[in-house]
């Protein structure tokens, strides 16, 4: 199956229990599909500039996306708000994870830094 955006995607990940896919793009939004259908489930609005990384928690209920914006959002994938924006990079977010406990979120940037 292919999933239509309607503009670059940059990062994708899939939920642990293979039932969804997010991704983030140019657009700066953070998408949430169905894995079996390609349906759009959530559209996560918050960043401000593109979206280079995302990721899902091990649990699958909330996802991590790291942007041009230079911050780090967690999100809520079943309300879709955000739980927590973290600042502190100085440069574009370029990658994120969760640790596999889910309990920490770790961000790479262009400024260097993890």
């Amino acid at each position: 199956m292919t999933i239509k955006t309607s503009s670059p995607v940059y990062d994708i990940g899939i939920s642990p229990d293979g039932k969804q896919v997010v991704s983030g793009g140019h657009d700066q939004l953070v998408y949430i599909w169905d894995a079996l259908t390609g349906d759009l489930v959530k559209e996560l609005k918050g960043h401000t500039d593109l979206v280079w990384s995302v990721a899902f928690s091990p649990d699958g209920k909330q996802v991590v996306s790291g942007s041009n914006d230079q911050s780090v959002h967690i999100w809520d994938v079943l309300t879709g708000n955000i739980v927590n924006k973290l600042n502190g990079h100085t440069d574009s977010v370029l990658s994120v994870a969760f640790s596999p406990d889910g309990k920490q979120v770790v961000s790479g940037s262009h400024d260097q830094s993890v």
